[in-house]
């Protein structure tokens, strides 16, 4: 059976919407993962006489099992936000003669085989080799070791499985997670309690008593256990036909009529943003990373930086990025209806690039508080907001163009990658580093003043060219119409 679905998943990524792309992108995170990988290796070999030059009274191992906790929690968020829940279109299955364990068991199986599982094992591995050849530490201490390290990359890989399905479900679950880690260092920095000497003296006594090495491997068992449960209580046709009664303030929004002939689609995309989660979630993003800047501002080291650049950036365009990417996915649901209607898709696209201009209006506003840490900070944020309405918001549209897959609006952003691939995270680099590059240019030439302008006059031009880019966008949308409807319609997208 598990040949069975694995041929099926293979059937699934050729037969995509979004073959050529995946294609591309699996090259692509191929590569970049083989030298990750190398990376790791190298860091690994040389983990152990870097450790010993360092701290010649102290044996490498005793060091490294010290931030053992620390390294977990960071691979735990960065799981959290890269590694997506392995997943299957699972309704065809239901109604088969599959029982349900297989395929739980085939999902699980599947997430043990993730690329961030074989990064720890590949630094893990010469460290202990190195320790066998040249440490007092008898080779079945360190096998149990061994054990132990792995086996916390398995709980790592499990518990992200649960965490992540039990907080897309009900995000407030997050808060306690947050707040552990907050007491943690805040006692760590208050010199209260060592969590990472209480963790590496655990790790010691573990290391001279492998026997214990059990321990770990029942907590994985546990957890694999706690995850088959998690996914199994949704595996029945009925679990989809349950709906929740929703209740909301209607606002029909008319004071858009102002907008002219753009109106009508504005209105209907407020209405998608205050009736569904994951929409809303991306205003209240904005709003939330509009005090972004106080991580630098308040530093003097970024007071002539290019980050400040990409934080005005990121500031005044959170909504145009967190929104604009999945344009057109969040209409994804009834967007083959639009489709058959008679609306012109440059009308249709201007809509959605006004939104995105009036939320960028709205967030430079809110940033001109940060004039108190000096009026070159709202100069160039000011820049930033006019770079964002010229060039990145057709840049964004130009990308949606190549969106092939759907969003469930109901579900909340954070922490949801529904719709989510790899285009979203590399949409980053042009967004976001070509404007700090053109301002470190022209700040290296001449000054910061100078540089501003001539982001804002980048910005200026690109409005002005606006229409020239919007037609090319247009062509774009059409190109790929009915290859987006078909991507659309795959469920497990």
């Amino acid at each position: 059976m598990f040949r069975k679905l694995i041929g099926l998943e293979l059937k699934s990524f050729m037969r995509s919407a979004t073959l050529g792309k995946d294609i591309a992108m699996k090259i692509f995170l191929w590569l970049f993962g083989l030298y990750m990988i190398g990376c790791m290796l190298l860091l690994g070999i040389g983990l152990y006489f870097i450790l010993e030059k360092a701290f010649p009274n102290q044996a490498p191992i005793y060091f490294v099992n010290q931030f053992i906790v620390i390294w977990f929690i960071i691979e735990l968020v960065m799981r959290y936000m890269m590694q997506k829940i392995p997943m299957l279109n699972i309704k065809p299955f239901l109604i088969q003669n599959i029982k349900r364990d297989t395929i739980v068991d085939f999902l699980l199986l599947k997430s043990v085989f993730s690329f961030f599982n074989f990064l720890t094992p590949v630094i893990v591995i010469p460290f202990v080799v190195s320790n066998f050849i040249k440490s007092d530490f008898t080779s079945l201490e360190l096998i149990g070791w061994t054990v132990n390290i792995l086996s916390l990359v398995l709980v790592a890989n499990f518990l992200n499985i649960i965490l992540q399905k039990k907080i897309i479900d009900n995000n407030k679950l997050f808060i306690p997670f947050l707040v552990v880690i907050a007491v943690l260092v805040g006692l760590q920095y208050f010199d209260i309690f060592y969590t990472t000497k209480f963790v590496g003296n655990i790790l010691n006594y573990m290391l001279h008593h492998p026997y214990l090495c059990i321990i770990p491997l029942l907590v994985v068992i546990g957890l694999y256990i706690i995850c088959k449960k998690v996914i199994t209580s949704n595996f029945y046709l009925d679990a989809y036909l349950k709906t929740d009664a929703l209740s909301f303030n209607d606002n029909d929004f008319s004071w858009i009529s102002k907008f002219g002939e753009v109106a009508p689609f504005m209105q209907l995309d407020l209405k998608l943003i205050w009736r569904n989660k994951r929409p809303k979630t991306a205003v209240y993003t904005a709003l939330m990373f509009s005090l972004y800047g106080l991580i630098f501002y308040m530093n003097d080291i970024y007071s002539n930086s290019a980050m400040l650049t990409f934080v005005g950036i990121f500031m005044t365009g959170m909504f145009m990025i967190n929104f604009g990417q999945f344009i057109p996915a969040w209409d994804s649901t009834y967007y083959p209806m639009m489709m058959t209607q008679n609306i012109p898709l440059k009308l249709y696209l201007k809509s959605k690039a006004t939104l995105m201009y009036f939320s960028i209006i709205v967030m430079a506003i809110i940033t001109t508080f940060y004039a108190y840490f000096g009026y070159h900070i709202l100069i160039l944020n000011l820049a930033c907001a006019i770079y964002n309405i010229g060039i990145n918001v057709p840049l964004i549209l130009r990308i949606g163009a190549n969106n092939k897959k759907r969003i469930d609006l109901d579900k909340s952003q954070f922490m949801n990658y529904q719709g989510t691939g790899v285009a979203q995270w590399l949409i980053m680099i042009p967004v976001m580093v070509f404007p700090v590059l053109i301002w470190l240019l022209f700040n290296y030439i001449f000054n910061f003043l100078t540089a501003s302008l001539v982001l804002a006059g980048v910005g200026i031009i690109g409005f002005a060219l606006k229409s020239y880019f919007f037609n090319l966008i247009e062509i774009a949308y059409k190109k790929n119409k009915y290859s987006s409807l078909q991507g659309f319609k795959q469920q497990n997208a």
